[in-house]
């Protein structure tokens, strides 16, 4: 199955400044992550046929599009399932139809297979299709970029899902991850990625752990010692990363949290 990706320019954080729109298939094809409209994109819908379209998550700079491509193409319009509503208030558009883990689409040339992926937002999924010599591909939103790490913050990122679905793309070992931020990530550097972004998250993990038994107790206060770094322009990110660092900590029994105040456990 022949993947293309197009990059279109969006308002985004990612230090990249746009987005990777995924196409997948052909006659009908699928889209992924349309984030905006862009002549290179309207080309490529309109080569491959485009008759799906769906997201990896519904944050702004994923989504600004769908209703255009919907509409331009007559396509069918896929949410996650119990998440309709949420989609419908991002997009500006109700979905068609909804899909679950295992859900597959089918394209003209072969099917396209839902994967769970949450923990940078609840709803996020990954899109894995088989490539032309027995090759698979994963279209991953933002579970993995080649270079930096992805944010996860609460109160809609959690952690302990987020290091889960990074396990689990690691031990389904495709050829190929295609990020929604970034170049593609292929070959060995698809299980290392995967390796070093877990291994990234467990470091700060235990810099937040050493920070609440050391007596921070307030989010500003965990965060400010557990980044050993200037945070100007990205303090409200770090805040939540920390935030959802301190939930996972919690849940795990590693430290109290209340939502306000750390303490240490034992």
């Amino acid at each position: 199955m022949e993947v293309t990706r197009v990059g279109v320019e969006v308002a985004t954080r990612a230090p990249t400044g746009e987005t990777g729109a995924y196409v997948l298939g052909a006659d009908p094809a699928l889209l992924v992550d349309p984030a905006a409209e862009s002549d290179e994109l309207d080309a490529l819908a309109a080569e491959r046929g485009v008759g799906h379209v769906a997201v990896t998550h519904h944050h702004p700079d994923h989504v600004g599009a769908v209703a255009h491509y919907a509409d331009r193409r007559d396509a069918t319009v896929w949410a996650r399932t119990g998440r309709g509503d949420a989609f419908e208030a991002e997009t500006g558009i109700e979905p068609d139809r909804a899909f679950a883990e295992g859900t597959t689409i089918e394209t003209g040339d072969g099917a396209v297979r839902v994967v769970d992926t949450p923990g940078h937002a609840p709803e996020h999924v990954a899109f894995a299709a088989g490539e032309d010599g027995g090759d698979t591909a994963i279209v991953c939103g933002d579970l993995a970029v080649a270079q930096g790490s992805v944010v996860v913050g609460a109160p809609d990122g959690d952690m302990r899902a987020y290091l889960t679905s990074l396990r689990r793309v690691h031990a389904m070992a495709p050829d190929r991850l295609l990020p929604g931020h970034g170049p593609t990530v292929e070959g060995p550097a698809v299980c290392a990625t995967a390796t070093r972004l877990i291994a990234h998250r467990l470091d700060r993990e235990r810099r937040v752990r050493r920070a609440v038994e050391g007596g921070a107790e307030t989010l500003a206060a965990v965060c400010d010692a557990a980044y050993e770094k200037d945070l100007a322009g990205v303090r409200d990110l770090a805040e939540a990363t920390v935030r959802a660092h301190l939930e996972k900590l919690a849940v795990e029994g590693a430290v109290g949290w209340d939502g306000k105040r750390a303490s240490p456990v034992g």
